[in-house]
């Protein structure tokens, strides 16, 4: 017996423990799939850089000067990354709604309307609710978030108590929500501004909010933009805490990803999901009233087309970023940078929409990565199983 040792008694002797030798073996794994993961971001960013230039070229423009002037009119010249900033604020809200409704397995493209029904109601709370400028701003926002939540419950009830799939539903909510808009702008008891005797022509848009009713602005440098920027920063926080830290959030994340497991474990899909698509609403709402009070889209007025492609672009904020928070703003600041500086390729003799292929040509080269990551993950898992069998 004594010239028997045990295996812990020989790892004790040797002075080694056997699961920090596992951990330490798979160290430089994580460390060669993360410089993987890196390379392939890189070459895939590479790629889209190379075939957006080539696309410049062959429109007759210039590569050098498209991206120096989107360089200049997102971030180098006056004044310009103050307006990025106010750009890219409701894309991180729509977005990180995005992210809650996808962490539950719920499907949300119905953002787009829902800004509109938020910018809406927010309005008309905005030019016709009296009192104290500071009430009047959050009681817009407040409304603004009710108004979208409103706008995706719809498909929430329709999904949960008449089965009918939510990616139809939202999507068709769009429309019916640029109708009800487009009505209440023609409507005087609704949004029509009044008549102006001094305008031959009476244009389809509400009535400005008043100075007193406008978000803060913050000037930097000779960069202003909107105070809610540092809310939108606190709420991207608290929604990576909720996702990690809360009880909460590992139930959302159990339904997203076997809702049956999670039914099994307690988890209720219809009060969860229905959760997850009113705030994801609530956040396109918010968005849209934030749009509206901060002035970097019409100019504190709500018009035909105020959305302006913010619900679609936040959404693909999120999936680029895949729905992690912090990803969520650096993608959205990102986005905020070519539109911003779509406005300075005038001067270069192309034409603006070339900023949006670039934009779809970097959401591509960023969606290549993880699909193949995704593919090789499950050829080792169904290499593994086989082994076993």
């Amino acid at each position: 017996m004594s010239d028997q040792q045990t295996p812990q008694a020989a790892a004790g002797d040797s002075g080694t423990d056997p699961t920090a030798s596992g951990r330490s073996a798979t160290a430089p794994s994580r460390l060669h799939e993360a410089a993987v993961a890196a390379a392939m971001y890189l070459g895939c960013i590479v790629v889209a850089l190379f075939a957006s230039a080539l696309i410049v070229w062959a429109t007759g423009g210039s590569w050098q000067a498209v991206f120096s002037a989107l360089l200049d009119g997102s971030l180098r010249a006056p004044g310009r990354w103050g307006e990025t900033i106010g750009i890219a604020i409701p894309l991180v809200v729509v977005a990180l709604g995005t992210a809650i409704n996808g962490r539950a397995g719920v499907v949300n493209i119905g953002q787009e309307g829902q800004v509109m029904m938020g910018t809406a109601f927010a309005t008309y709370v905005g030019v016709r609710l009296g009192g104290p400028g500071p009430v009047v701003i959050v009681c817009l926002l407040i409304v603004g978030a009710l108004a979208g939540a409103m706008w995706a419950g719809i498909a929430s009830w329709l999904l949960y108590w008449r089965r009918v799939p939510e990616v139809l539903t939202t999507l068709l909510l769009i429309t019916v929500a640029s109708q009800a808009t487009g009505y209440a702008l023609k409507v005087d008891w609704l949004l029509l501004a009044p008549f102006r005797e001094d305008r031959s022509v009476r244009n389809q848009v509400s009535e400005q909010l008043e100075a007193d009713t406008r978000l803060p602005l913050i000037d930097i440098w000779g960069n202003d933009f909107p105070i809610s920027a540092f809310a939108v920063v606190l709420m991207a926080v608290i929604v990576f805490l909720l996702f990690k830290r809360s009880v909460w959030g590992f139930r959302m994340r159990m339904l997203g990803r076997n809702a049956r497991t999670a039914q099994r474990a307690g988890v209720s899909t219809v009060k969860y999901g229905t959760t997850a698509m009113l705030i994801s609403g609530a956040c396109a709402g918010l968005a849209g009233a934030l749009m509206l009070s901060g002035g970097d889209f019409g100019n504190y007025r709500f018009t035909p087309g105020f959305a302006n492609n913010i619900g679609w672009e936040g959404l693909l904020v999120a999936l680029v970023a895949r729905s992690h928070p912090v990803g969520i703003v650096v993608v959205a600041f990102s986005f905020a940078g070519l539109r911003a500086g779509s406005g300075f390729l005038a001067a270069t003799g192309v034409e603006r929409e070339i900023s949006q292929v670039v934009l779809a040509l970097l959401v591509l080269a960023l969606l290549v990565p993880p699909a193949i990551l995704f593919i090789r993950e499950r050829r080792r898992a169904l290499s593994a199983t086989r082994d076993r069998t």
